[in-house]
């Protein structure tokens, strides 16, 4: 099967969804500040690529207070998940097929 950059989602072709999707890939959910701190961005930025990936439903968002201050957490869906699967699946592929072609 032929796998192309065509077949990678569109979702992730920005770093920052892509290292919000990685975080949540290996913890069940992480807050807004966990998440700012791993990523190094800003509030405005973390929060617009939130947005785009909870718009695609790849993560979930549950808002709550802890110590009268509210705090927001996020964990990935049963849909992002297989569409981060996947892309990573694609993104193996290409470099297998490079190695592949590079090894003739």
């Amino acid at each position: 099967m032929k796998l192309s950059i065509d077949d990678m989602h569109k979702a992730f072709e920005s770093r920052v969804r892509l290292g919000i999707m990685s975080a949540l890939a290996v913890n069940e959910e992480l807050d807004f500040s966990s998440l700012k701190e791993y990523l190094d961005v800003t509030d405005g930025n973390l929060a617009t690529h939130l947005k785009k990936l909870e718009t695609e439903n790849f993560i979930d968002v549950e808002k709550s207070f802890v110590d009268n201050k509210p705090n927001t957490r996020y964990s990935m869906t049963d849909e992002g998940k297989e569409a981060f699967d996947n892309h990573l699946k694609v993104l193996e592929q290409i470099i297998k097929s490079q190695r592949n072609n590079h090894d003739k």
